[in-house]
């Protein structure tokens, strides 16, 4: 029915997906994707699709165009041409003219094209789902909220044992780590979706799914999930980070260099290190990846530490062997995840 569309929200952070599930599989398969040399043809092409079935009557959009390597050279340009595709389809079809918003439109298109191939699709999502919304603060450079999460699930951590980061920074990986252990839904603070915009939404349906989501929401045991950070700022930023989430005052953060902690044994040890200019210019990167090393062979026995390595230059200045080392490739880092067994 919905031919030619697909849908670009990251579902895995949705709610539930039982839900989107019934509306999405209308308009997964085929995907449009087609060969575009020229904005004719884009134009054409798009004018084909079914538009009425996203949009109702008071429907406002707007197009995000991204443009690489093709003929068609200029994004915006590109972008135009797919609304007026859309407005012309819809107003020759339907008699209607949705309007155009750029601020805060109900329905957001997505083109890309790469190569002269192009793909139109609708974002379900109305913002970017890495966004969780308990961030009231940040130190500089933090971790995506949506890298971490995938951390700590490449962790195997399942909440049998404790937790730790000994340097917390904004405290994303201890909130990543609380969601997972809570099943507290990532979009829990979002107050909008992108699909709540479609014609065939239904808004007690939502909200049946969002009241089972809540209802699996489960309590932090005292001590499960810790923290520190050498900096003052930090620790407080990471205090109000976990204060608007379930259980988050169940996490306890204190201020300390990781070297003067006690011992962390058979724990789960996670941790982001401060690397390149979130260290300063000054200081000696080689000697904080060694005192680091140290910190972990000799106070984290019979625990697993995962180390993220903004730049994996400096994985063989810990002076541990690792177990594997997994890519990760984030805010143009090119880093990796590096798992160390303790003994």
């Amino acid at each position: 029915m919905y031919r030619g569309i697909y849908f670009t929200a990251d579902q895995k952070t949705l709610y539930r997906i039982n839900y989107m599930s019934r509306l999405i599989s209308r308009v997964l398969a085929p995907l449009v994707s087609f060969d575009c040399p020229d904005t004719d043809t884009l134009y054409e092409t798009a004018k084909q699709i079914r538009w009425s079935d996203f949009f109702r009557a008071d429907t406002t959009f707007a197009v995000d165009g991204n443009v690489a390597n093709s003929r068609i050279t200029h994004s915006q340009y590109a972008a135009l041409c797919l609304k007026d595709a859309v407005v012309d389809s819809l107003r020759f079809k339907t008699g209607m003219r949705p309007d155009v918003s750029a601020r805060d439109p109900d329905v957001l298109l997505n083109l890309y094209i790469h190569k002269d191939r192009a793909v139109i699709s609708v974002d379900t999502s109305g913002g970017p789902l890495h966004k969780r919304g308990y961030r009231e603060d940040t130190v500089s450079a933090p971790m995506q909220e949506t890298v971490a999460a995938a951390i700590i699930r490449v962790t195997g951590w399942k909440g049998s044992i404790p937790l730790y980061d000994p340097m917390c920074g904004s405290g994303t990986l201890l909130c990543e780590a609380l969601m997972h252990f809570c099943r507290i839904p990532s979009g829990i603070f979002r107050k909008k979706f992108g699909f709540e915009a479609l014609p065939d939404f239904d808004p007690q349906e939502w909200n049946a799914v969002k009241i089972k989501a809540d209802s699996a929401i489960r309590e932090l045991p005292e001590g499960r999930i810790a923290g520190s950070d050498l900096s003052e700022q930090a620790v407080h930023i990471t205090k109000t980070n976990l204060m608007g989430l379930h259980s988050g005052t169940r996490v306890r953060v204190i201020r300390s260099d990781f070297s003067a902690l006690p011992t962390l044994e058979n724990q789960t040890i996670v941790a982001n290190p401060p690397y390149g200019i979130r260290m300063g210019k000054h200081q000696d990167l080689d000697a904080f990846y060694k005192k680091l090393g140290d910190f972990l062979k000799q106070k984290c026995r019979r625990s697993a530490a995962y180390v993220y390595f903004g730049d994996p230059a400096y994985i063989k200045k810990i002076g541990l062997k690792a177990s594997w080392k997994k890519p990760i490739q984030a805010g143009g880092l090119d880093g990796r995840l590096v798992k160390y067994e303790l003994y």
